[in-house]
């Protein structure tokens, strides 16, 4: 575990801490060059290839109807996706380091306290109760709505409402499992017990109610085809929020990484502290969740690139981790897009197969004789 988890800033020396100080500006400035390139290759990566949709887009005396269809692909759909799956990637890489932090695993990721299977039970139970036929994306909005079911409070909530409210509900009954947060290891076996219980609801809802399959599936596999600006703004916001509050508790992530009883002997809360960590994992999972469904191993890997990259504190490995998830996940959408063009690949799909390749590659790389374990 010491080969992948960070060094506390204490136990590097001054002349190091300044060379991984000056890595880690270079990495930051790589990765916001990179999500700029990105979200301009976002605009032209689509069904409607490049060679007509510029013309169009620049050339507002010809075709009237094709400019303005244009500037709708360009401004309403590719914009916002493109940039919502870059927030919605930052938000489960800041997840992906609290969570490692908060837990001193390397292994662990932003669905480990049950969120995910609580989205995904929220969803289900929200289209079965619906009837599971009516559901159809609302890609301004970013979430599922049912017209014909005009009138149910389900469907003013959203199955977006739905899966952040099964979500939160996930983590507070893992909480509740775990008699609060005392104990980092009971909070993990219980956030490993709720996700599998309600996995196996979701899954049994699915069974009593298959009309609802063809609707969750979008949601199981992970989507940003329906992320439009209201979601860029919900998540841009949270992420902000997340972000600052994970950063005034590094600090805290640093002694912990030393050990609980060297934490303590340090003067630190732990209780607090854990609890506000959670608060922050488990707004930033649940709302990356509710926007774009499932998506896998961003989380995870994110800060393992950091750390192959640098060796740095908490307060700077929350930031970069959260730069790289965005690329990570804007990366994914656009080879997603493109790949199969005009069909395109469920991204929490190619996440999970690029994901765990690499975590394979990584785990290969550091069992051979010369690897780091």
């Amino acid at each position: 575990m010491s080969a992948v988890m960070p060094m506390p800033p204490a136990s590097v020396p001054s002349c190091a801490r300044a060379v991984h100080a000056q890595r880690g500006r270079w990495l930051a400035l790589a990765l916001i060059v990179l999500a700029l390139c990105l979200l301009a290759l976002g605009t032209v990566v689509g069904s409607m290839g490049f060679e007509n949709l510029w013309p169009a887009l620049w050339n507002p005396q010809g075709d009237s109807a094709a400019h303005a269809m244009a500037q709708q692909i360009v401004w309403d759909i590719r914009l916002p996706r493109t940039l919502g799956a870059w927030v919605a990637g930052a938000l489960l890489g800041l997840g992906g380091a609290v969570a490692q932090g908060l837990f001193r695993n390397p292994l662990a990721d932003p669905y480990l306290l049950g969120s995910a299977s609580g989205a995904s039970l929220g969803v289900a139970l929200a289209l079965a109760l619906m009837g599971g036929a009516g559901g159809m994306l609302g890609g301004a909005q970013g979430a599922l709505t049912v017209s014909v079911y005009s009138s149910h409070w389900l469907v003013r909530l959203g199955l977006t409402g739905a899966a952040f409210v099964g979500a939160v509900l996930a983590v507070l009954l893992t909480l509740a499992l775990a008699r609060g947060v005392q104990h980092t290891l009971r909070l993990l076996l219980a956030g490993v017990v709720v996700g599998v219980v309600l996995g196996a609801l979701t899954s049994l809802i699915l069974l009593l109610s298959p009309d609802s399959l063809q609707a969750m599936q979008a949601f199981l596999l992970g989507s940003t085809g329906f992320v439009g600006w209201t979601s860029c703004l919900l998540m841009a916001g949270v992420w902000l929020l997340c972000l600052a509050a994970a950063w005034l508790l590094a600090r805290g992530l640093d002694g912990l990484a030393l050990g609980e009883a060297t934490a303590l002997s340090l003067g630190l809360r732990l209780a607090p502290l854990r609890a506000a960590l959670v608060a922050v994992l488990a707004l930033a999972t649940g709302t990356a969740v509710a926007q774009t469904g499932l998506i896998a191993f961003v989380g995870l890997a994110a800060p393992h690139l950091v750390r192959a990259a640098v060796p740095v504190p908490h307060g700077r490995l929350m930031l970069l981790s959260s730069l790289m998830g965005g690329a990570l996940l804007a990366g994914a959408d656009l080879l997603a897009r493109g790949l199969l063009a005009p069909q395109e690949l469920p991204v929490g799909v190619l996440t999970a197969v690029l994901g765990g390749g690499y975590l394979l590659w990584l785990m290969h790389r550091r069992t051979s004789p010369g690897g780091l374990l």
